[in-house]
Formats: structure tokens, C-alpha cells, sequence
């Protein structure tokens, strides 16, 4: 299967630091890899009701937002979630996305965590702090929904920025993202995992 990587951008503005760190990643893929970039901010979705245990769960239509954003996902091989740093972790566009996810999976017929299984998930943030270890609930929550789909993980490549264009002057960062999406990534593990299970 030819790589698919399907960017999703959960800044609230185009072209942010996040997105331009992302684009910079992106222009080292080869140019046979399809890239296909989604702008949450314009693909609003509905705040996602748990229905688990209400009524079964059905497919959205494609020409829904749901729909579009199940379709591109899992027609993925490579999914980043380009998210800047809110509150330590996902931007609220971000967040909804991935509740959806939970709909996804109860989805009859639709093999959500099987489809996933295997393919691979990143995270490209930008974060006005100079200490990275304030994105590790970041790091956390993408690594931790990996591992639930028994995804890889290729980690996050962070970023410096805060005014438009910021991340752009962080020269550390824009080396990592040349090599970011050339490195083979792990099956995602949780934190408590012990290497015997």
C-alpha cells in the first residue's frame, strides 16, 4: 500500500505556527506520497454525544462533516494530527475530532480500530514555552489513543512559537523536521506497559 498521510489542522487560524512547522515536515515526502491537509476550523464538527449504551451507532453520510473526516481517516496510512499546544494539550477542534473516534469504533460494519491497526500516528504542535515537558499530556493523549488502536507512534515534533510565524525563527525545530517523518515509528505502547505483555 502507498503511503497516505492525511494532515488534520486543529488551530483555530490558518497558516499558525503549527501548520507551518507541519508544511515544513511535509515538504521533505517524497513526491509519489499523497497528502491531503483538512482545516478542522472549516469542517466544524457537532460536540459528539456518547450514545454507547442509547442506540446503535450508524454511519455518517460522506457529504456530512462526520463523514468526510471518518472517510479521509481511514483511508489513511499516515494520519498527523497538527494541533497547536492548548492548555497543555489538544486544541478544542482537535479534541471533538478524536471523541469522535468513539462513535467510530461502535460503528457496526465499519472495522474503525481494525482499519487503524498497524498504520501510523503523529503529532506536530507548536507551543509558546520553551520547556518542552509541559506538552507531555499532549504527548500522552495522541500516544495513549494509539496504543488504543494498536497504531504506531512516531511521537510529536514540537515547535516555539507564539506570534504568527515564530516557529519559523526555531531553527532546532525546523532540522527535526527534516528527518521527522523519515524515521520508522514503534507500535505505540501505554506508559504502564511492561515489555513482558
Amino acid at each position: 500500500m502507498s503511503r497516505r498521510f492525511l494532515f488534520v489542522l486543529g488551530s483555530s487560524r490558518p497558516d499558525g505556527n503549527t501548520e507551518l512547522l507541519a508544511r515544513r515536515a511535509a515538504e521533505q515526502l517524497p513526491g509519489d506520497v499523497e497528502q491531503r491537509w483538512i482545516r478542522l476550523a472549516e469542517h466544524p464538527l457537532p460536540d459528539f454525544t456518547d450514545q454507547r449504551h442509547d442506540s446503535d451507532h450508524t454511519r455518517p453520510s460522506p457529504d456530512t462533516t462526520p463523514g468526510l473526516l471518518l472517510d479521509a481517516t481511514l483511508e489513511a496510512t499516515d494520519l498527523v494530527i497538527a494541533s497547536p499546544l492548548y492548555w497543555y494539550s489538544v486544541s478544542g477542534h482537535t479534541k471533538r475530532y478524536l471523541d469522535h473516534w468513539s462513535g467510530w469504533l461502535r460503528t457496526p460494519g465499519l472495522a474503525f480500530r481494525e482499519t487503524l491497526a498497524g498504520r501510523t500516528l503523529w503529532g506536530i504542535a507548536a507551543l509558546a514555552d520553551a520547556e518542552p515537558s509541559v506538552a507531555d499530556p499532549y504527548v500522552g493523549t495522541l500516544n495513549n489513543s494509539a496504543a488504543y488502536l494498536r497504531m504506531r507512534f512516531g511521537g510529536v515534533l514540537l515547535g516555539n512559537g507564539s506570534a504568527p510565524g515564530d516557529v519559523l525563527r526555531d531553527t532546532d525545530a525546523l532540522r527535526r523536521a527534516k528527518t521527522f517523518f523519515a524515521q520508522e515509528a514503534p507500535l505505540a505502547r501505554f506508559p504502564y506497559e511492561t515489555a513482558a505483555r
